[in-house]
């Protein structure tokens, strides 16, 4: 029997948002820390919103799934009274059962054909390709929405993640899919990934720890 703490009933599901075409698909990608306060994470990620996030994904990697559920369905019309995308890290059984508008998935998170079974043709699937090219490749062929590499810079969400190259960006244009920067970027260093050939950049300390998360985020979005 599934843990108490394991638990989850999310309420309703609401109707999928029309996945963003390629021209939408720029800007910034925010994704949320690790918060267990239900109460701080929705104010902050009302601000983040209100300063122009293209997509928000949902990460939380400290709390249960019961905890992860239920942020995730309270994240959902937020997003849409926006009309931000919402993204679930790693966990496909989540984005189907709050009906988000897509997932991200790392290495090891399962397949992006049974993201694309589960949530739809429709839904953004995220496929992270660290420093690899291959894996990008590998990726646009199984039918990911998007391709993500990193960490460009040192990251305190991740301090030992692999470092790529802005060269990656310009190598990867060919695959013609989004390409996400993430890793330590803020407004000082975006400007090199950007001009490189990202077309969202992913951001979660420099907009979620500023005294003001709209202004870092309008800041990060003005760069586009």
């Amino acid at each position: 029997m599934m843990a108490e703490t394991d638990q989850f009933n999310p309420e309703p599901r609401l109707s999928p948002m029309r996945s963003p075409t390629r021209s939408t698909a720029r800007g910034v990608y925010a994704i949320t820390p690790d918060e267990s306060d239900d109460e701080r994470l929705l104010a902050r990620c009302e601000a983040v919103l209100a300063g122009g996030v293209r997509w928000l994904q949902y990460r939380n990697k400290a709390a249960s799934m019961a905890t992860r559920a239920r942020q995730a369905t309270q994240l959902l019309p937020l997003c849409r009274s926006r009309g931000v995308a919402l993204i679930i890290n790693d966990d496909l059984d989540i984005a189907t059962a709050v009906g988000a508008d897509g997932v991200h998935l790392g290495l090891g998170d399962g397949s992006i054909a049974a993201a694309r079974a589960a949530l739809g043709v429709d839904a953004i699937i995220g496929s992270t390709c660290h420093n690899r090219l291959d894996l990008a490749e590998r990726a646009a062929a199984e039918g990911a929405s998007y391709v993500a590499f990193g960490a460009f810079f040192p990251s305190p969400t991740k301090p030992g993640a692999v470092q790529a190259t802005p060269e990656l960006l310009a190598l990867s244009q060919s695959l013609g899919l989004p390409r996400v920067a993430i890793g330590g970027i803020n407004a000082d260093n975006a400007r090199l990934l950007i001009d490189a050939g990202a077309d969202l950049i992913a951001a979660i300390s420099a907009i979620f720890d500023a005294d003001d998360p709209q202004a870092a985020t309008r800041q990060l979005a003005h760069l586009f």
